[in-house]
């Protein structure tokens, strides 16, 4: 399903709150058990549409009702495993960012009217500026995190186009999910980008720390942080 709805289907999306943030381009396998979630499926499968992830906002979870963020990315239906007993298997891939103005739930999921907020600004001078910087602290990054977890993590090319290098930092960093949801709310790629350049630093410099440490927390019997595989 790969047609994108028209601007009239932004007044009507389907939603579905995750503890997970969603960036274009990203694959998200889900896994539908829940009665709403089985008819919101089958209703986008129905009339050829995504449905939006938002992250949910963790205060909201202590006060009892989840509620999400307003920033979030839709998601179209790559696969589809039906089982036995009803559930449902997916995997999808991230489409387009959205902001949703008001939510609705007079149905049994989640309905958002929304509008499209595509992440923008890649040709820019103070995006082009920022994408050999980033690229260069990614790879550093890439290189720490392999050495810090023990086992090897490679992407064979690091994009050099603006854009889909923000949206692969974005989607590679492991942060908590709120400072992964402060990336998804950048207004553009140089604004992405420069949000990298500060996390990545940032990154780096605590598993520079780790990595320097970790001999002697593993000996006194606590990893912190990290464990060895």
């Amino acid at each position: 399903m790969s047609r994108q709805p028209d601007r009239s289907q932004w007044t009507d999306l389907p939603l579905i709150p995750l503890n997970t943030v969603l960036f274009p381009g990203m694959v998200l396998p889900l896994h539908i058990f829940e009665e709403r979630y089985k008819l919101m499926v089958n209703h986008c499968l129905e009339v050829q549409r995504p449905f939006g992830v938002l992250l949910i906002r963790q205060e909201s979870e202590v006060r009892g009702r989840a509620m999400p963020h307003e920033v979030g990315t839709t998601t179209v239906i790559a696969g589809l495993s039906r089982l036995a007993d009803g559930r449902m298997d997916l995997v999808t891939v991230g489409s387009e960012r959205f902001r949703v103005r008001n939510m609705r739930h007079d149905l049994p999921y989640l309905m958002g009217d929304a509008e499209p907020w595509p992440l923008t600004g890649g040709a820019s001078r103070e995006a082009q500026a920022l994408v050999e910087p980033v690229r260069a602290l990614f790879r550093h990054y890439l290189g720490l995190l392999s050495q810090a977890q023990g086992h090897k993590i490679s992407i064979e090319e690091v994009p050099s186009e603006a854009r889909m290098l923000a949206l692969l930092v974005a989607i590679a960093l492991e942060l908590p999910l709120p400072q992964k949801q402060q990336l998804l709310d950048q207004p553009t790629v140089a604004h992405l980008l420069l949000a990298e350049c500060k996390t990545l630093r940032r990154e780096q410099a605590i598993l520079d720390l780790m990595i320097r440490t970790q001999d002697e927390q593993w000996k006194g019997g606590f990893s912190g942080y990290l464990a060895r595989n």
